[in-house]
């Protein structure tokens, strides 16, 4: 197996590039689109006015989300995609792409594929744009089924987002959309962010059907001892290295789902859990030597990957019998 692996893929712990922008030039417009998504053909009606382009947008590695508002009728054309994208409009939208004629609504996300033109109309509407790298999302399936791929990968045209893995998805996202608006947010933590980026990707390879969806929710077999402890090695080396459970699974040469298996068999939790601990307790040894005049207990959670104070407060009073904000006060 290890030698059809896919090799270690990069990790995406660069600052996320954010970015607000509104016009009603069609050029800067343009530009802008280029910038983030891809050279992009803009249309109006013959003798429209109004034109306008408002967009909040985030850029962690390969994963582009951005809230995109359109005002008056545009048509939007692109060449040929070179990348995996989903629209979720708030308002009517039309789409052309591979032969696919769809009408959508808030509760239909519009999805596709590289290789292909694509012809978008939208009028006084916005959407939530999410763009994926091809190489990415083809990297992450890889990944979670521990063997290499051949892409692009086949998506419907449509996800149903008003039910069930695609609402889920789409909430997923949403909330990293609502983060743009927060200048403190922890998505400027590379841990965090890395964390972020790689839940978008599998969570679309498992809200989607496709030809290998079967495979990666069908059952797993575990990774054999040796290889768990290769991973169990990489955590306590690095604890603070942003990884995914993709990250983990390479690491030790099997599938995401055979690292799941096999960490639930021999060592009765998901990988992710067990890196929480060694986490928490590199949490506890930093709040232990820090000075708790210059230091505080969010920035040391914050430090160790921990996205949410209170949850990181409950998993830390659990596992030590006090609270951190107790362990930073007792420091000399």
């Amino acid at each position: 197996m290890g030698d059809t692996f896919p090799p270690f893929g990069p990790t995406y712990s660069e600052v996320p590039d954010i970015a607000r922008f509104s016009s009603v030039d069609i050029d800067h417009a343009r530009s802008v689109l280029d910038r983030f998504y891809y050279p992009v053909a803009i249309g109006t009606p013959e003798g429209a006015d109004g034109f306008g382009l408002g967009m909040e947008v985030i850029q962690l590695g390969p994963l582009t989300v951005g809230q995109v508002s359109f005002s008056g009728t545009v048509s939007l054309d692109v060449a040929e995609l070179d990348a995996y994208h989903v629209s979720m409009p708030t308002g009517r939208m039309q789409a052309r792409h591979a032969g696919h004629e769809v009408v959508a609504g808030p509760s239909t996300g519009v999805v596709f594929g590289p290789g292909n033109p694509v012809h978008v109309v939208h009028a006084n509407s916005a959407t939530l744009a999410v763009k994926i790298k091809r190489g990415a999302l083809e990297r992450e399936l890889a990944g979670l089924l521990g063997r290499s791929v051949a892409g692009p990968i086949e998506l419907p045209p449509v996800v149903d987002l008003s039910i069930g893995p695609g609402h889920s998805w789409a909430r997923l996202v949403r909330l990293l959309r609502d983060e743009l608006a927060h200048r403190g947010s922890l998505i400027h933590q590379p841990l965090i962010a890395e964390q972020l980026r790689s839940s978008v990707l599998s969570g679309l390879l498992l809200s989607i059907p496709h030809r290998y969806l079967a495979e990666l929710t069908g059952p797993a077999t575990a990774g054999p001892p040796r290889a768990i402890r290769r991973v169990v090695d990489a955590v306590h080396d690095e604890p603070e290295r942003p990884f995914s459970v993709s990250d983990l699974a390479t690491i030790g040469g099997m599938s995401v789902r055979s690292l799941q298996e096999g960490f639930r068999r021999h060592l009765a939790c998901t990988p992710m859990a067990y890196l929480q601990q060694v986490r928490l307790l590199q949490a506890r040894e930093t709040l232990r030597q820090a000075d708790p005049r210059g230091s505080t207990v969010a920035a040391v959670a914050h430090r160790w990957g921990f996205a949410h104070l209170g949850r990181f407060a409950s998993a830390y009073r659990e596992r030590f019998g006090e609270a951190p904000s107790d362990t930073l006060r007792r420091t000399n």
